[in-house]
């Protein structure tokens, strides 16, 4: 009888497609090397779908989507979950193979307070939201994550948005950050202009403003510049002929209004966007002159403020600019450069000794229920479906892409950041397009500081219409919350809910300390939406001007087309 064969060595055990750690721990030799029960197999990790929810500070980013050779959120993310152990070696920089998605797409410098992304990674064992927070810089925090559907796809899934932008009051003032025009316009009345003060530019372009790059001065522009008595100055957002004009020394300051200083409680990079260099520069050079410039042109007949208490770079009568001017005029053959804080204290001064208040500190333009009423009635043309190929870039009229519904668009409360009172404009939506929101934020401006007639909206949704809209300055804007309403409603039984609300009170800290400071510090440092506001004017946008010249058939046109469209949702999802 042939002896038994020896029973089977039990199978080894396979390792694990992923650790949790960085580092995984060497397959073991034997069962009993490994610590575990050898009549139990060795655990493995599987992946999982979920949906992250995170925020981040737009600051020195190229926007939210990965693009090659540009620093970006989702380049950031996409290697820190690598580096967490949630994407495995084989899959790493090749997103497709774990069904990654995002919700929302932001611009260059925005920020998101509750953007979400979603795809299959190992968030076993537990501690997933810790090991990937400690690879994030500091200006992106993960919140949290929920357990979602095979099928889930957080921008399929995303069944509106909603985007705040936060505009400085004063923007909505007719008489803060006069343009050239506007103050030619006003000479002679009694509710004169004056030049601003505030703003270092001194007329020429600056980048990202105007959606071209600006130039810098060469060195023998500068020294036309530096040429004591007099100076070259432009209109601000123009390239053009200069005019040479008497010189005079004044305050400079690029703040978002009239005060005096301001800490910033943070300092985060900029965006890149060339405005800080540029304005280094610039107060290198000297500062813009304290003087009622005379221009060529107008921006609009209907620019001039119809009071003289809404005038904050302006005076409410001709005296204080006389005051101020024949000062200046005494000290200019002996002007010498000066610490522009310095010459800010000795203007002000000057006014005291003459029982006068300075024009510096006045700030007498607030957001009343009349101004609030009326700027909501702007924000209403938005509301409902429309063709928005004007309000973005490289979208036509004719692709169903550029058809969006904005479910609403309003602005009722004013918040104070660093000493600059804000509107909060908040905007929510199916999708936006890109620069979408901004372009809809700088209409409205223009519109609220008289540049632009408001019946400009009877064609700026027309399909055979091609209108030149301004894009506001990105550094206000900002994603508040990705919205699942439907997913939510139907998987309610079996799946959390994906929504911000169990991470709210995170999400509030992450902007008091981040995204707030950020926006309040480039009012401060750089007044992106102060330079912005000079170049608001019919020669940069000639569409401005547009129903005074297409007259009244663009109106018939518009409501002709109006009837014929139907107001219900659109399907095309962009971010």
């Amino acid at each position: 009888m042939a002896a038994a064969s020896p029973p089977p060595s039990p199978p080894h055990p396979k390792r694990p497609k992923m650790s949790s750690s960085s580092d995984p721990e060497p397959e073991p030799t034997s069962l009993a090397a490994a610590g575990a029960d050898p009549g139990q197999p060795r655990r493995r990790y599987k992946r999982r779908k979920v949906a992250i929810i995170l925020a981040y500070c737009g600051a020195g980013y190229q926007g939210m989507q990965k693009n090659p050779g540009a620093r970006t959120i989702e380049g950031d993310l996409e290697e820190a979950l690598y580096q967490a152990g949630a994407v495995p070696e084989a899959d790493r920089a090749a997103p497709a193979r774990y069904e990654w998605a995002r919700a929302a797409r932001t611009d260059k410098g925005v920020s998101a307070a509750a953007q979400v992304v979603s795809g299959r990674f190992y968030v076993d064992p537990p501690g997933f939201i810790d090991r990937l927070n400690a690879k994030l810089a500091p200006q992106i925090r993960a919140f949290g994550y929920v357990r979602v559907t095979n099928s889930f796809n957080a921008k399929k899934f995303c069944d509106r948005r909603r985007y705040v932008y936060l505009l400085p009051v004063l923007a909505l003032d007719p008489s803060a950050h006069p343009d050239r025009e506007a103050v030619k316009a006003s000479a002679g009345s009694e509710n004169q202009l004056a030049k601003c003060v505030e703003c270092s530019e001194r007329g020429r372009k600056v980048p990202d403003i105007m959606g071209r790059e600006g130039k810098l001065p060469d060195s023998e522009e500068e020294k036309v510049l530096d040429t004591p008595g007099e100076e070259t100055v432009a209109s601000h957002g123009e390239l053009g002929d200069a005019k040479s004009v008497p010189a005079s020394p004044v305050t400079e300051t690029c703040d978002g209004e009239t005060r005096l200083g301001g800490d910033v409680m943070i300092d985060i990079p900029s965006s890149g966007n060339g405005t800080e260099a540029q304005n280094a520069e610039l107060g290198s050079n000297g500062a813009g002159k304290f003087d009622i410039e005379p221009a060529l042109g107008t921006c609009d007949s209907e620019a001039v403020p119809t009071s003289a208490s809404e005038t904050i770079c302006s005076d409410s009568t001709l005296g204080s600019v006389d005051v101020v001017a024949s000062v200046v005029a005494e000290k200019e053959n002996n002007f010498e450069p000066a610490d522009s804080e310095k010459e800010r204290m000795q203007a002000i001064n000057i006014q005291k000794e003459n029982g006068e208040e300075s024009p510096l500190l006045k700030n007498t333009f607030a957001y009343t229920d009349e101004v609030k009423e009326k700027f909501n009635r702007i924000l209403k043309h938005y509301v409902g479906t429309r063709n928005f190929h004007n309000f973005t870039t490289r979208t036509k009229a004719e692709d169903p892409a550029a058809k969006r519904y904005i479910i609403s668009f309003t602005a009722n409360s004013v918040v104070s950041l660093d000493g600059i009172d804000f509107v909060r404009c908040e905007v929510v939506g199916q999708s936006f397009m890109l620069h979408q929101i901004r372009k809809m934020v700088g209409l409205a401006v223009a519109v609220m500081r008289n540049c632009a007639p408001e019946s400009i909206y009877d064609v700026a949704f027309r399909k055979d219409i091609r209108l030149n809209v301004p894009t506001a300055p990105e550094v206000g804007l900002h994603l508040d919350e990705c919205m699942f309403t439907s997913y939510n409603s139907k998987w309610m039984d079996t799946h959390e809910a994906v929504s911000i609300e169990p991470y709210a009170e995170e999400a509030e800290e992450f902007k008091i300390k981040y995204i707030f400071p950020h926006i309040a510090a480039m009012e401060h440092k750089e007044g992106a939406v102060a330079l912005w506001l000079h170049s608001l004017n019919s020669r940069n946008y000639p569409d401005f001007r547009y129903m005074e010249t297409a007259g009244s058939e663009a109106k018939v046109g518009a409501e002709v087309e109006n009837m014929e469209e139907v107001q219900m949702p659109s399907n095309n999802i962009s971010e």
